[in-house]
């Protein structure tokens, strides 16, 4: 049976739209009386499993679904870590693995990945304030049910030392075409280092920039509370969308002619292009909304073009939507297909 998976949290508009896609916070837990995931055996983490479905079972009543992961075929779990609901470890040894994940598909909750317990919740646009309020009263109704691993000294205990204390990530994923034109981008995003912040790629730790999407998030969580490192990981976030939009100003009052041609030329390839890969298309997407942001595109075109695909042409969310394995020159035409149809219905 095919599960209802996707969902639309992304294709929303939040603050700072235009260079802000959306944001994420992520609480690490673990169970005082179990061994961390790491260290324990497969009939243990089962064990876990069973005993967190109990006594969370509110949340099924709370608007939440309960999976096992092994009940998810492959393409269905990598579908989830395409929409940033699980890592790309819980698509992975899936047998002693679960998830709870709300309707609205905005909220997860991974059982047994490095920690007993991963909650995030997502929101586009920039959205801190919203989701720290919103995970913090999560987090509570758990502690209730369940007793976490606490250090009076240390704070939460986590499986990586790296996590210990608020136990807290918090993330925002931005797009930065014009850091990346103006060679500006490796100045910028070296000096987030200095504030104890990190980049990654659009999946998470280890991917690529592609789309010239980035990710950036804390690195700290022992010595600071959670309002601290929000507040001052959206602190740098706002110095890097005033980059961003200064380096705009910049190329169109410099290359805008070479701007243009560039952004209409990325239209006309999605418009009539047969096949395209997925990188290709992100790339071209990218550039279209760079054009909309900074109205070089005179077409009437979806202001949420970009968000409304950025998904949807993803490999694993073809196969999802097709029901079918397709092989990979077909899911490179049916990719060109759906931008068109959708290019063409502007």
């Amino acid at each position: 049976m095919k599960h209802n998976l996707i969902s639309n949290w992304q294709t929303e508009a939040g603050k700072e739209k235009d260079v802000i896609l959306s944001s994420r916070i992520r609480l690490a837990r673990n169970l005082k009386k179990y061994k961390f995931p790491n260290k324990s055996t497969e009939s243990e983490k089962n064990e876990l499993i069973g005993n967190l479905k109990s006594k969370l079972n509110f949340l099924i009543n709370d608007g939440f679904d309960f999976y096992l992961m092994k009940d998810l075929d492959e393409i269905e779990r990598l579908v989830l870590h395409e929409e940033h609901l699980i890592s790309s470890a819980h698509t992975k040894s899936s047998a002693t693995k679960a998830l709870f994940l709300n309707n609205e598909k905005h909220i997860s909750i991974m059982i047994n990945e490095e920690d007993h317990l991963r909650i995030q919740i997502l929101s586009a646009g920039l959205e801190f304030n919203e989701i720290w309020n919103q995970i913090n009263q999560l987090d509570n109704q758990l502690d209730q049910k369940i007793e976490y691993s606490f250090s009076d000294k240390w704070g939460y205990l986590t499986s990586c030392p790296t996590n210990v204390g608020t136990a807290l990530r918090a993330s925002v994923m931005c797009h930065l075409p014009a850091l990346v034109l103006s060679g500006r981008i490796d100045n910028i995003l070296g000096a987030v280092g200095k504030f104890g912040l990190t980049v990654r790629g659009i999946a998470g730790e280890g991917s690529s920039t592609e789309a010239e999407l980035f990710q950036i998030s804390n690195q700290i969580t022992l010595g600071f509370s959670e309002n601290e490192i929000i507040d001052k990981l959206e602190s740098v976030i706002q110095q890097i969308i005033t980059e961003e939009r200064k380096s705009r100003e910049y190329l169109l009052r410099n290359s805008y002619q070479k701007l243009k041609d560039n952004v209409l030329r990325s239209l006309g390839i999605l418009k009539y292009a047969y096949q395209l890969e997925e990188a290709e298309a992100l790339k071209y997407l990218s550039r279209i909304k760079f054009g909309q942001d900074t109205n070089l595109i005179e077409e009437k075109l979806d202001q949420d073009l970009f968000r409304k695909l950025l998904f949807k042409i993803k490999d694993a969310h073809l196969q999802y939507n097709f029901d079918d394995q397709l092989e990979q020159r077909k899911l490179n035409i049916k990719r060109a297909e759906i931008i068109k149809s959708i290019l063409n219905e502007e």
